[in-house]
């Protein structure tokens, strides 16, 4: 059972009562459409539709009931929007429709990385360091988006092995180019860390050469100043699997990462380390998945005007992470909904105290019934003769 635990009647009230005539005019679709450029919601995938391998039976009934399995016969839209990654877009689409039984396209997925595609129109035909994930696959990720030249912290170490001693060498399947480029003589222009590191050790070693030395290019002389841009995704300190409590996420490593830059440059003039952040909470994430579900509206409804449509449209953040899901969800505005199954694990009848949802639940099901229930009574006050 779900218990709603923050009042936002009064901010709906004001927005339905301004999008009332907007809608008049810009809905020029059947009443079946209409939900479908009202409302969308946004589901985290770990703590709410699966738990590591685990698939949650609450999720595969909940995807149904938005694709129109519920009493009013309506569908919603959705995207997935997770600080998960690692994998493509596609791949991760293709993942979640085999386990949940519902088609899902890799046009309604955002992972923690997805929204680094902005950066190819700065960094695409430059040297980039990509870090994190499984063998070479980050950096293929990365070529999909349009970076063209990339390398991996298992390529420096192929160059060099004792830049990491503590580690076999790599085999040719976890390297992004062959083996003879000097990479002293190949500066980068930015480090970009995709997804959680495999090897906090060497990565750390990596990132922080990189990130020292002189012109960024691995083995020159170290300098006390940070010598190219860091560009990191998914802050999540903690995440939820199958492991009955909450692991270690990629937040670790960034607390690894500037720990040891603080260590490294005690004592120093050197300022601190500096760099932008992918990821729930922060608002690239949620821009980014608006504009995935203004697409999914264009194809629903012809819709072109989505200055309008975003302003009147109510999108529903689905998750179980207050400082990720929730805390990002308020602060774009949406209505966050948190779910018992994943890391909050407050007693019943409570909420986070630091980033409160409109709505706490059990699990995922009862999630979207809440949500079905409260979008038929706003869409009735709202558009009674299309309803």
């Amino acid at each position: 059972m779900y218990c709603a635990l923050r009042s936002s009647a009064g901010r709906a009230a004001t927005a339905t009562l301004g999008c009332q005539a907007s809608f008049r005019r810009l809905l020029q679709t059947p009443a079946s459409a209409d939900w479908q450029l009202q409302t969308a919601v946004a589901f985290d995938i770990d703590g709410v539709l699966v738990k590591g391998k685990q698939t949650l039976e609450a999720g595969r009934r909940a995807l149904s009931i938005l694709s129109g399995n519920n009493k009013h016969g309506k569908r919603i839209p959705f995207v997935l929007l997770t600080n998960g990654g690692g994998v493509s877009e596609a791949a991760k689409a293709a993942d979640i429709s085999s386990r949940l039984g519902v088609e899902i396209h890799a046009s309604q997925i955002v992972l923690a990385h997805s929204p680094m595609q902005s950066l190819v129109h700065r960094y695409g035909s430059q040297h980039v360091l990509v870090v994190g994930g499984i063998k070479n696959r980050c950096a293929e990720i990365a070529r999909s988006y349009g970076f063209t030249n990339v390398s991996t912290p298992n390529d420096l170490v192929a160059w060099k092995p004792s830049l990491w001693p503590f580690m076999r060498a790599p085999a040719s399947d976890h390297l992004s180019q062959p083996v003879g480029r000097d990479f002293s003589e190949h500066p980068f222009a930015a480090v970009l860390v995709f997804h959680d590191s495999f090897d906090f050790g060497r990565d750390l070693q990596v990132v922080t050469d990189v990130l020292r030395s002189q012109d960024a290019a691995a083995g020159r002389p170290f300098v006390r100043r940070q010598t190219a841009p860091l560009f990191m995704s998914n802050e999540d300190l903690v995440f939820s699997n199958e492991y009955p409590l909450p692991r270690f996420g990629q937040g670790a490593y960034h607390v690894c990462l500037r720990a040891m830059w603080q260590a490294l440059h005690a004592g120093t003039d050197a300022p601190q380390l500096e760099y932008s952040l992918f990821g729930k909470p922060h608002p690239v994430q949620y821009r980014y998945a608006e504009g995935l579900l203004d697409r999914i509206a264009g194809s629903v409804g012809g819709m072109t005007d989505f200055e309008r449509l975003r302003r009147c449209r109510r999108i529903y953040a689905v998750g179980d992470n207050p400082a990720a899901d929730i805390k990002g969800a308020n602060a774009a505005g949406w209505t966050s909904v948190l779910v018992r199954t994943g890391v909050f694990a407050g007693p019943p009848g409570s909420n986070d105290a630091v980033n409160p949802a409109a709505a706490v639940v059990d699990h995922v099901e009862d999630a979207v019934n809440w949500i079905v229930e409260t979008e038929a009574r706003r869409l009735a006050e709202m558009e009674p003769s299309q309803q």
